[in-house]
C-alpha cells in the first residue's frame, strides 16, 4: 500500500505487499523488495535496491551520494539484503569507484543516527548500535556487533562474531571472534557468550581461546604468536579463519592486553 501523500516515482520498482507511508521520497531506480515497510519521511535515493521484508524507519536517508571529494558522479548503488531494519536517521551512502556499491546483508539492525559511509561491505547478522559511523570502505563480517557510538577508520575490517565496545575509536583491523575495547582498541577476550548463542560447541570455544590466548597473552608480538599458535595448535578452520584474516591486515590489528 503507498499512502497518497508520498512520492514515488514510476520508474521505481515496488515488489508486492510493500507498505509506503506519508512524506516519503523514492526516487526513479529504486527497487524494494516484496513485504518491506518503509515508514514516514524517509527519502531513497536512485541506485538504492532493499530486499525482502526489511523496514525502514523515519528519517532514513539511503543512496544519498557520498561525502567523497573524489566522486565524480559515477553509476553506484546501495544494496541492502532481506529482513533488514533501518532505523530512525540512520544515513547509508553510495559507493565509488572502489567497492561500486556500500552493501548490507541479511538480517541486520542499523539503530538509530547510524551512519555508513561509501563503499562499506557489511555482512549478515550485524548489528551496529546507536550512533556508530563507519567511514569509507569499512567492512564488517557476520554476526560482528558494535555498540552505541562506535567510530571506525577508513578501509578497517572486523572479523565475524566480534563485539565491540560501546564509544571505541576502530583505527586498525579487529579479528574474528573477539571482545574488543578501551581507548586506543584493545583485545578483551573471546566473545564466548556470543558464540555460545550462535550454536558453536564448548570444544570450538576452548578451542578459539587458546589460540587467543598465544596471540595475545603469551607473546609479546603478532609475529611469534602465529607461529607458536602453527606450533601448538593442530590445523583446524577456527585456526586457520584468524590466522588469514591477521596476515592479511594491511592496517595490523589491534593491540593485545598490556
Amino acid at each position: 500500500m503507498i499512502n497518497q501523500l508520498a512520492f514515488v516515482s514510476a520508474d521505481a520498482k515496488i515488489g508486492e505487499n510493500v507498505q509506503i507511508d506519508a512524506f516519503t521520497s523514492i526516487y526513479e531506480d529504486v527497487e524494494i523488495g516484496k513485504g518491506t515497510h518503509i515508514h514516514s519521511n524517509v527519502t531513497i535515493y536512485p541506485g538504492t535496491r532493499i530486499g525482502e521484508n526489511c523496514e525502514v524507519f523515519p528519517g532514513a536517508v539511503i543512496g544519498v551520494i557520498p561525502q567523497d571529494l573524489k566522486f565524480d558522479g559515477e553509476y553506484t548503488t546501495v544494496e541492502i539484503g532481506n529482513n533488514t531494519k533501518i532505523r530512525e536517521c540512520v544515513t547509508i551512502h553510495r559507493g565509488t569507484k572502489d567497492k561500486w556499491k556500500t552493501s548490507i546483508g541479511d538480517n541486520c539492525l542499523l539503530m538509530t543516527y547510524v551512519h555508513v559511509a561509501h563503499d562499506c561491505q557489511i555482512g549478515n547478522n550485524v548489528i551496529l548500535a546507536s550512533y556508530t559511523g563507519l567511514s569509507g570502505h569499512v567492512e564488517i563480517d557476520d554476526w560482528a556487533i558494535l555498540e552505541g557510538k562506535v567510530a571506525a577508520q577508513q578501509f578497517v575490517k572486523i572479523g565475524k562474531h566480534a563485539f565491540i565496545g560501546g564509544a571505541s575509536l576502530i583505527r586498525k583491523d579487529v579479528p574474528p571472534f573477539i571482545k574488543a575495547a578501551r581507548e586506543p582498541l584493545t583485545f578483551a577476550g573471546v566473545n564466548s557468550v556470543g558464540l555460545r548463542r550462535r550454536g558453536y560447541s564448548d570444544e570450538h570455544v576452548r578451542q578459539i581461546e587458546d589460540i587467543y590466548r598465544i596471540l595475545y597473552v603469551q607473546n609479546s608480538n603478532i609475529t611469534k604468536g602465529i607461529t607458536a599458535v602453527r606450533e601448538a595448535i593442530s590445523e583446524n578452520e577456527n585456526r586457520e579463519e584468524i590466522l588469514s584474516f591477521i596476515e592479511s591486515s594491511d592496517k595490523g590489528v589491534i593491540r593485545g592486553m598490556i
